[in-house]
């Protein structure tokens, strides 16, 4: 029997967890969603995400797809395996794709978006969902600093050592801060990115807004391509995976 390929849409608080991908020693989301559809489906489960979070990074949409004999219809299978996990993951939807479809190989350009308080008192609901940044930021400065990274660039000198990738240049289609309140969130949208890629760009906009570089020097910064030049890669609490693009259709 030719076996089906489920695609699923699916949110977590990535609190708990030690990112997506599978781990020997520590719990992520893809060990944790395996084990739950593996007990649903009665036989083990690979599942294909969409990209790598990091530990305590977060999606309001995130895309995964598995294969399985089960005849359970897909529309189902949300109820059912959200009675086998942990309340901070939910599988939102579930459908039937394609034989070619991949989660991570047929995505075309993903968003993140990275949340920051910029109050000066904290606030403990958002300890977890956002960046408890005290020190005034400038949201113009922070604006500008956004576009300059918006383009094709080698985008190494916001990159962490760490995963080998083929090469280091992507297109990044929007760079955006917007402010309400004293919540101020940047959103990034790219044909893909480079490990801690937003959280350091998100580092070199904050360093912009209070005058520790200027958006102008960022295309050169990325062109000379040295990591020590840019921004900090910002805490992992306030990231977000927030929307993918497919052939056929958006998760978001």
């Amino acid at each position: 029997m030719e076996k089906r390929n489920i695609i699923l849409h699916l949110s977590y608080d990535g609190s708990a967890y030690h990112g997506w991908q599978t781990q020997r020693e520590d719990i992520t989301v893809q060990q944790t969603l395996e084990t739950a559809l593996s007990k649903l489906c009665g036989h083990p489960v690979k599942a294909v995400g969409c990209g790598r979070t990091d530990a305590g990074v977060h999606a309001l949409h995130y895309c995964a797809n598995f294969r399985t004999d089960s005849r359970i219809p897909a529309d189902r299978i949300p109820f059912a395996v959200n009675a086998l996990l942990p309340k901070d993951i939910s599988v939102r939807s579930a459908f039937d794709g394609p034989e070619g479809f991949n989660a991570i190989g047929s995505c075309l350009r993903k968003e993140y978006i990275y949340r920051i308080l910029n109050a000066p008192i904290r606030d403990p609901f958002l300890e977890k969902r956002a960046c408890f940044y005290p020190q005034r930021l400038d949201l113009g400065l922070m604006q500008r600093a956004a576009a300059a990274f918006e383009g094709t660039h080698d985008f190494r000198a916001v990159r962490s050592v760490g995963t080998e990738t083929r090469t280091t240049v992507r297109t990044v289609y929007h760079c955006r801060a917007e402010k309400d309140g004293d919540l101020i969130t940047v959103s990034i949208c790219a044909d893909g990115f480079l490990y801690n890629m937003c959280r350091a760009m998100v580092g070199t906009i904050v360093y912009a807004s209070y005058g520790k570089l200027c958006p102008e020097d960022i295309p050169g910064l990325l062109e000379k391509g040295d990591r020590r030049l840019t921004g900090p890669t910002m805490p992992p609490q306030g990231l977000y995976l927030n929307r993918l693009w497919y052939p056929d259709f958006e998760i978001c």
